[in-house]
């Protein structure tokens, strides 16, 4: 296998990885998956196509992302729900340092109600990642989530 081959796997992992986690609701885990410094966004098609800086979620590090998910499971009030990815489309763009690479996938995330079991497309869209090789493993050293729709209906509790 070429070095190109091992990294696209290493990345398609960390990517799924990310995802089953929160499906599986285990979503403080997230947080091991982003370097300590990394940055997690989630900012409408809209804004991002604009250069408007403003975002829905805007962590600027693994402490206050850490810091919105304990908020998540004790202080935040919502009717129980949760997710289910769909990934595709998994692509190297670049290595723009080294070490670093420019990373883009689709996503379409279906929010399941737990007390009704009603369905919905709850988000779809594309990230933008730069994901480290620095420290042997890869991680999320930025983590943006641009989703299509200019609004999202319901208050965002979990990470997507």
């Amino acid at each position: 296998m070429t070095e190109f081959e091992n990294h696209y796997r290493a990345v398609e992992q960390l990517i799924y990885t990310w995802a089953r986690t929160i499906d599986e609701d285990r979503v403080e885990t997230i947080a091991d998956f982003m370097q300590e410094s990394g940055r997690y966004r989630v900012q409408s098609r809209f804004n991002h196509d604009r250069d408007l800086p403003l975002a829905v979620i805007d962590c600027k590090g693994v402490a206050q992302l850490r810091d919105r998910i304990l908020s998540m499971r004790k202080a935040n009030v919502y009717q129980p729900h949760h997710y289910r990815h769909m990934i595709s489309g998994i692509q190297i763009l670049s290595e723009p340092e080294p070490k670093v690479l420019e990373v883009r996938s689709n996503f379409l995330i279906v929010r399941t109600m737990d007390l009704s079991g009603d369905m919905k497309i709850f988000a779809t869209g594309q990230t933008q990642d730069l994901i480290s090789f620095q420290h042997g493993k890869p991680q999320f050293k930025d983590r943006l989530f641009i989703y299509d729709s200019r609004v999202i209906e319901t208050l965002m509790i979990i990470p997507l």
